[in-house]
């Protein structure tokens, strides 16, 4: 079976590090909120870029809440993002008690339309006024959205903007790191990411010194020092393990992410079956590739041909978070945002990861190529 990723080669290459940075986090006796966090934030934040900071939480769910929140975002506002993501993006416009909006994406990158964004933030100000507050753009399968544009439009009609970057570690857009480009970022450190821990965990980017300030009381309770308590807050702490460990591992993240280009690059230049739309990189940024996403009109056939050959696919993802049985309370409809919809009928996530062999792309690619 060629796995669509595999941790446990990850871990065989790192097992002697690994091994010794949790036995020493273990003989530390802390685990919580301490040294390691610190320094992880410090680490994340000076990959991002110049005068960001950096404020680890348990999930990057919870870090796009958190920067909602931040936001000045409360119950009854509005807050826009795209039908095609994870739902946790829109989990997290629920947990902050708004309500959220849909933009379609465009047909090539997968991403939010920003000439529909303008139409929908247009009328969106007439009607809700200042209740609309904030819009999220997400850097889906590791590719920025077309940030320029975007940045724009929030400006011109006061809006926040908050990166849901939780699939792009290291994407780049005209030279620049996502994660530096709106008024806050979210990543996440779930496994599977180019950048993951070995369980849960989010860090929120922002440019702003008092806004991380706030942040690390949002996460632990809403105090400042120890029983002191500011702000209303939550309990959502990376813990001194998760941080340990991915400190370490953010010193391969290059690698890894060159590795998954080359990857996609083999795959582009391997597959040649004509039905098949391979993905498209912007000419604006560099790609990461956190998901290698072709599309076929049969997808499920040719899902079940890879299956049947021990070649193993995901499909991020099958249901728009629109039509999702949890979101019908929203009112939409089929059709409501067509390229979307049509898109996750035949979209196809490939095996990539950074210990995938070439005889595996190899395997994959020529299967494709077989199929008809």
């Amino acid at each position: 079976m060629i796995p669509f990723g595999d941790l446990k080669r990850e871990y065989s290459d790192l097992a002697q590090e690994i091994d010794k940075i949790m036995q020493e986090v273990c003989q530390s006796g802390w685990f919580v909120l301490g040294k390691k966090v610190e320094q992880f934030e410090e680490a994340f934040a000076d990959f991002i870029g110049e005068g960001v900071y950096g404020v680890g939480v348990g999930s990057g769910t919870e870090a796009l809440h958190f920067a909602l929140v931040a936001a000045g975002v409360e119950h009854g506002d509005f807050v826009i993002t795209v039908p095609n993501t994870a739902v946790p993006t829109v989990s997290a416009i629920s947990f902050s008690g708004a309500r959220p909006l849909f933009v379609d994406i465009n047909d090539d990158i997968y991403n939010m339309d920003a000439d529909k964004l303008r139409e929908l933030v247009v009328a969106g100000k007439k009607r809700l006024g200042k209740k609309l507050k904030a819009v999220i753009p997400v850097h889906l399968y590791g590719q920025s959205a077309d940030m320029d544009p975007i940045n724009e439009i929030a400006k011109e009609f006061d809006l926040n903007v908050i990166e849901d970057a939780c699939q792009a570690h290291g994407a780049e857009y005209k030279g620049r790191k996502v994660g530096a480009l709106g008024d806050y970022a979210a990543f996440s450190f779930y496994p599977s990411k180019n950048l993951g821990a070995y369980g849960d965990g989010g860090i929120v980017i922002t440019g702003h010194p008092d806004e991380a300030r706030k942040l690390k009381m949002l996460r632990n309770y809403g105090q400042e020092k120890r029983y002191y308590h500011k702000i209303k807050g939550f309990n959502s702490r990376l813990d001194e393990m998760q941080a340990a460990i991915l400190l370490s591992k953010l010193k391969h993240l290059g690698d890894w992410n060159n590795r998954r280009r080359e990857i996609a690059a083999f795959y582009n230049k391997k597959i040649q079956n004509a039905v098949v739309t391979k993905p498209f990189e912007a000419s604006y940024g560099k790609h990461v590739f956190h998901l290698y996403v072709i599309r076929h009109p049969e997808r499920d056939k040719l899902m079940s041909y890879l299956d049947q050959n021990d070649v193993q696919t995901i499909i991020h993802y099958p249901v728009p978070v629109h039509l999702q049985e949890s979101y019908r309370e929203l009112g939409y409809s089929t059709g409501a945002f067509p390229i979307a919809e049509k898109f996750a009928k035949e979209i196809l996530s490939l095996p990539i990861f950074p210990q995938l062999k070439d005889d595996e792309a190899e395997r994959v690619a020529g299967l494709i190529n077989s199929f008809n």
